[in-house]
Formats: C-alpha cells, sequence, structure tokens
C-alpha cells in the first residue's frame, strides 16, 4: 500500500474495526468483524504536486466534478489492481448514508489508526465556551493541520487479530495550546492558523493555499480547465 501510495504524497495507517466501533454509537459503526484489515488514507501537502497536477494533466477533458476528489478515487481505485486476489472496500471521506450521516467519521479513524490526534472540547479541562458548539480537530504531528483524511480502504476478508494499536501522538499537549487551537478551528479557520499550532514539517504551497481557498465552481478555471470540460 505504501509503494503504491507514497509516491503520489499520501499516507496509509493500519487500524482495526473494532477499534473504531468501540468508541462510537452503533448508528456509526463499520459492519465489519473486529478485527477486520483497514487503513486510513491521508493526502500530505505533496499530494497536489505528485497527484493532483499530473492527474488534471492527464484527465483535462475528463473532469466532471470535483478534481480532487477524482484525483483520490483514482488512485485508491488503482490499489485494488495491486491486490487482485483480496476484495478491498473503499470508502471515501464525502460519501454519505441515505440517512444522511457520513459513511465513516474521518477524524476518529485517523485518531485510532494513530495517523493524526483528534482534540475534542473533551481534551479541554476548563471549558471557556459555555453553550457554544464547539468541533474537534486533527493535527498531524509533521504537518500540523496541513493535511486531509481522505479515506478508508478495508480488507473484509482478512482478520488481524495480533495488530497492535500504536496511540497517535499528542503534538498539542498544553490546555493553553489547545484552547486556541479549537478557538481558531472554530471561529477563525479561514485564515488557517490554527493549522500551524505547532512547527511544521511541511505545509501547502502558496499555489495550493490559492486553490483550496478559491470556491469549487471556479476551481476549474484556475486549473486551466475550460467550460466544457466542467
Amino acid at each position: 500500500l505504501r509503494g503504491a501510495l507514497g509516491p503520489f504524497g499520501f499516507e496509509v495507517h493500519a487500524f482495526k474495526v473494532g477499534w473504531y466501533n468501540a468508541i462510537l454509537q452503533p448508528t456509526f459503526h463499520l459492519p465489519y468483524p473486529d478485527d477486520t484489515l483497514a487503513f486510513v488514507v491521508l493526502s500530505t501537502p505533496s499530494m497536489f504536486d505528485k497527484a493532483l497536477k499530473p492527474f488534471v494533466n492527464k484527465e483535462r477533458l475528463k473532469i466532471i466534478r470535483d478534481p480532487v476528489d477524482q484525483c483520490v478515487s483514482h488512485h485508491l481505485s488503482r490499489v485494488k489492481e495491486k491486490f487482485p486476489d483480496q476484495k478491498v472496500d473503499v470508502i471515501f471521506d464525502y460519501e454519505i448514508l441515505p440517512s444522511r450521516k457520513p459513511k465513516f467519521l474521518a477524524q476518529t479513524a485517523a485518531h485510532v489508526a494513530g495517523a493524526a490526534y483528534y482534540y475534542q472540547r473533551k481534551d479541554v479541562k476548563l471549558d471557556p465556551w459555555g453553550r457554544k458548539k464547539i468541533y474537534g480537530v486533527c493535527i498531524h504531528p509533521k504537518y500540523g493541520g496541513w493535511f486531509a483524511i481522505r479515506g478508508l480502504l478495508v480488507f473484509p476478508d482478512i482478520q488481524v487479530p495480533f495488530l497492535e494499536q500504536s496511540a497517535p501522538v499528542d503534538c498539542v499537549s498544553t490546555e493553553e495550546k489547545r484552547i486556541e487551537l479549537l478557538e481558531q478551528f472554530n471561529f477563525h479557520w479561514q485564515n488557517s492558523r490554527y493549522r500551524d499550532i505547532i512547527e511544521v514539517k511541511e505545509r501547502y504551497s502558496e499555489e495550493q493555499k490559492a486553490y483550496f481557498a478559491t470556491p469549487p465552481a471556479e476551481r476549474f478555471r484556475l486549473l486551466g480547465l475550460t467550460q466544457e470540460a466542467q
């Protein structure tokens, strides 16, 4: 998996379905036995240059939805070809169930797989927000908030009772920093300061920032795609 996805700027982290299901309500459970092998797939800052731009150049006339979603779909679907003897279920971060619930909770999956720490309101002892709704956010030990959770790869026929769980790196360890992180993410997310809550090894390029800051309908023009392709 790493050989197939790593060169394109993706990271994969293994987990057991049971770890994920154990901390969620039954409505969010993944429908597999507890020992089933799964991987959470992240895109790192280099995915933009290593995967998205080559994909757009190659598929220029066929892009009709969201170029990033299609690029991720292309690479995760190719993974299946690497494992012709295995059943591989691919679940994308944007997929929803008929009930309108997401097919999986991306940040929970990243946390149980040890990929990124999911900071939530419960991680703050002296909560300053009162009745406000506060959403949690994942922080990666290397990329801070400069990454995205793109999907799951589940191998339904592979059981891994022996797999040991790795805890995610708690890189925002002080109370003050956690409050700052959740404040920035919930109330000032547009300025992206929450992404730099820790010292990061790599962040999105200016070009990539401009792309994601552009409303989706206008991104085609930014990529040099014509109206017909859209």
